[in-house]
């Protein structure tokens, strides 16, 4: 009997140590965790919600100038209004996230469009531009002529405008890249064009996509020179 008073008595010893112990440590964790000390930095925000947000005053500190850069470099002044609607509807938006998208669909399509690979342009543009592309690639082949161009650089893409209408949301890019282009005959000689010189293009692609649909993807809706 002795030896289990002893045993038990031990344990509450025990238990009451470690009580002991982890108010000590609740207490210095509040003294480190719970009181500010003036030096904290706020968590960054999501890039959509940093662009929904009007811009801050400026300050002093290096590092804001340096994060407004690095948003607003995707987006013209004009457009600011229409993409802060699409984040609106649409939360998951994200501003890098869709400019390296259009950076992607503007190297695919034009490839598919040089190849004359009328299936990937299906699922990149919509039917009217679509539709467009068929009758080029088909007027090209009827004169016996073969794109062999190649896309060099994308050298910048930025937002210029943005719109929301009812669901119907649609985003202009301009974008500048640099293109090889050469046109051979059906033999493969060289009718015009050079690989070593290549030609700076400006041109404005206007992406397109029904807000709350089940299919995410923006596609092509128009091209223009910028």
């Amino acid at each position: 009997m002795l030896a289990v008073s002893h045993t038990t008595g031990g344990r509450v010893v025990y238990v009451v140590l470690l009580a002991m112990i982890a108010a000590f440590l609740a207490l210095r964790l509040y003294m480190v965790l719970g009181k500010r000390t003036g030096h904290e930095q706020p968590l960054p925000k999501p890039a959509e919600e940093r662009v929904a947000l009007a811009p801050a005053p400026a300050r002093t500190i290096e590092g804001s100038a340096e994060t407004r850069e690095i948003v607003n470099r995707h987006i013209e002044s004009r457009a600011e209004a229409g993409i802060r609607a699409i984040i609106a509807a649409d939360s998951a938006f994200d501003v890098g996230q869709f400019v390296d998208g259009a950076k992607a669909a503007y190297r695919m399509i034009l490839e598919a469009y040089w190849q004359g690979d009328t299936d990937t342009l299906g699922w990149l543009v919509e039917d009217e531009v679509r539709q467009s592309f068929i009758e080029a690639i088909e007027a090209r082949k009827a004169a016996g002529h073969v794109l062999d161009n190649r896309l060099v650089s994308i050298e910048r893409a930025v937002i210029t405008d943005a719109q929301v209408e009812g669901r119907a949301a649609r985003i202009m890019v301009r974008i500048e890249a640099d293109i090889a282009a050469i046109t051979r005959d059906a033999d493969g000689n060289l009718i015009s064009g050079s690989m070593t010189d290549a030609v700076e293009t400006r041109e404005i692609w206007t992406f397109a996509r029904t807000l709350k649909n089940s299919d995410p993807n923006w596609k092509l809706a128009e091209t223009d020179e910028a």
